[in-house]
């Protein structure tokens, strides 16, 4: 009954929606989905009592989603010598403080539930979504890097590699809306952009091309899907919109709305008149629409 109470009085921004701007979370979708958090989180303890002082102690014990993922980041990233106690108060001081963090948190954990049929609920999500996890303590680390705390901002990125085997250099931006799937290998560089509602499946790399510095990472526009495997090289923009199939090798610019496959990645549809698509393949996850034909697939 909770659970059918809470969808019934589901703020905008509800799961059933699809349009992009209302993944970006506002405080009414904050307090619902923290709400949703706490019912599914009573639920799973009742049902399963070997979890209920995990569940308890994780989320229900918290009044707010900023300090339950404060302390679930800080017992996830602590060592013998970066203690659980300093982590929480730092992720907490940082989410607490700032809006857009909290939005972008909510704005994640909707994308992940929306995306993934594997993600059973939010509350798991915030649980065992290591590619979550990763994004939401790399956006801490990247408010630290911007505010000239370096060294603590790239303990925290090592500590995020060791932990979740995601390695997010703290000066990398990224959008609101972004999904991890998997996450296992993902590299970010950098001076990488990643914008709102994009897709990233496991092992993909978005890279330099070599030992010379400044700007030198790939730009990934709103929308994108990057499937799984794939490399992406250099300072080169992944227009909005794009598909980028599994294993491929990217190493110039994709126009929005186009699919680029294969190593070296060609445009679907040719590089004069690439075919182009009308959805957007970060939030429909679609890898394998331009396979018109089986014939299309040779094994």
């Amino acid at each position: 009954m909770c659970n059918q109470s809470n969808a019934a009085t589901m703020p905008a921004g509800e799961l059933r929606s699809s349009s992009p701007s209302r993944l970006i979370g506002s405080g009414e979708d904050e307090a619902w989905l923290w709400a949703q958090i706490k019912a599914e989180s009573r639920r799973d303890a009742e049902s399963e009592p070997a979890l209920a002082s995990y569940l308890y102690s994780t989320i229900l014990s918290h009044p707010s989603l900023e300090r339950s993922l404060s302390f679930h980041l800080g017992n996830k990233l602590c060592s013998s010598t970066l203690l659980s106690t300093l982590l929480y108060d730092l992720f907490l001081d940082t989410f607490s403080n700032d809006p857009e963090l909290r939005s972008a948190t909510v704005a994640d954990l909707r994308a992940a539930r929306m995306r993934d049929p594997a993600c059973v609920s939010f509350s798991h999500c915030l649980l065992n979504y290591k590619g979550f996890l990763a994004c939401q303590a790399h956006r801490v680390a990247h408010k630290l890097w911007n505010e000239m705390r370096r060294p603590l901002a790239l303990a925290l990125q090592s500590r995020i590699a060791d932990v979740f085997a995601v390695d997010i250099h703290p000066a990398a931006k990224i959008g609101k809306g972004v999904l991890f799937d998997h996450a296992t290998g993902v590299v970010v560089g950098e001076t990488a952009v990643i914008g709102n509602n994009v897709s990233i499946l496991h092992h993909v790399t978005l890279g330099g091309t070599g030992k010379v510095g400044g700007n030198r990472h790939p730009k990934i526009g709103d929308g994108v899907l990057i499937g799984a495997g794939a490399t992406i090289l250099g300072n080169i923009k992944i227009g909005e919109g794009a598909k980028i199939g599994a294993g491929s090798v990217v190493l110039i610019d994709v126009p929005p709305r186009t699919t680029a496959v294969g190593n070296p990645a060609r445009l679907m549809g040719g590089k004069e008149k690439p075919a182009m698509h009308e959805d957007v393949p970060g939030e429909s996850m679609d890898h394998t629409s331009f396979i018109s034909e089986w014939s299309d697939y040779i094994i």
